[in-house]
């Protein structure tokens, strides 16, 4: 059963002028294993934090630390949470995330849907 869908969509110069301009922004939005990839791949995971927050109902309690994107190679991409993102989708019922993102002509754009059994 669907519990909640979210979508994202990002302008990557302007998402990476944000970043240059707010030299603790990187990492405060993102995880180590996150934080020296590529702008466009940035920008991406971006959109899918916050495509993961509107899957959740958008509390504004969660932290952006909290989610993490790896990429898989031959697969589609995984979404790790721990802390106030684990606990609001425990608290949803949420057993899985499924993501799409993507990334051309400078925009990046990400889909989650939030499903429990």
């Amino acid at each position: 059963m669907i519990v909640g869908v979210g979508i994202d969509v990002v302008d990557v110069a302007r998402f990476m002028a944000t970043l240059a301009r707010s030299p603790g922004l990187r990492e405060r939005l993102f995880t180590p294993a996150e934080r020296d990839l590529p702008a466009s791949s940035l920008a991406a995971r971006f959109a899918a934090k916050e495509a993961i927050a509107k899957a959740l109902g958008a509390p504004g309690t969660m932290s952006w630390q909290d989610a993490t994107v790896h990429r898989v190679v031959g697969g589609p991409p995984e979404i790790e949470v721990t802390g106030t993102v684990a606990a609001r989708a425990a608290e949803l019922g949420v057993a899985r995330f499924h993501l799409s993102i993507s990334h051309d002509a400078g925009i990046a754009s990400a889909v989650v849907v939030a499903e429990r059994d």
